[in-house]
């Protein structure tokens, strides 16, 4: 396949470990907004250096806008979707409905909307 396919340079981007569910994450958040700590509670066993990253390559395609708010100490900064990343949310259901559909041993979701899911 042809490496400047855009099919091949976004499944290449989209899939590096962690990305879909950063996203997803910051979806779930009020308003579609989540501070660095909560992203990092919320998923577990990524490291700050690999959030970091994720956060940094997400706001450079425009998936993601950083805030940052000087006037709190510690300084607070806040991570929130933008038309984008909320249509990139699109996607992501419908890999969801995939999986609850065709995937064999596959965990019934508790909920179709991703916002409120906790799988």
């Amino acid at each position: 396949m042809d490496k400047s396919c855009t099919v091949n340079r976004t499944v290449r981007y989209l899939t590096k470990k962690w990305t879909l569910l950063v996203i997803l994450e910051i979806y779930k958040g009020p308003d579609h907004t989540r501070r660095f700590s909560e992203l990092m509670e919320a998923l577990g066993d990524i490291t700050q250096k690999v959030l970091s990253e994720r956060l940094h390559e997400l706001e450079a395609e425009g998936i993601v806008q950083k805030k940052v708010d000087a006037t709190t100490f510690p300084v607070k900064s806040e991570y929130s979707l933008t038309g984008s990343g909320l249509a990139l949310m699109d996607v992501i259901r419908g890999i969801k409905r995939w999986a609850l559909t065709y995937k064999i041993d596959n965990i019934p979701c508790g909920s179709q909307s991703c916002e409120v899911c906790v799988l």
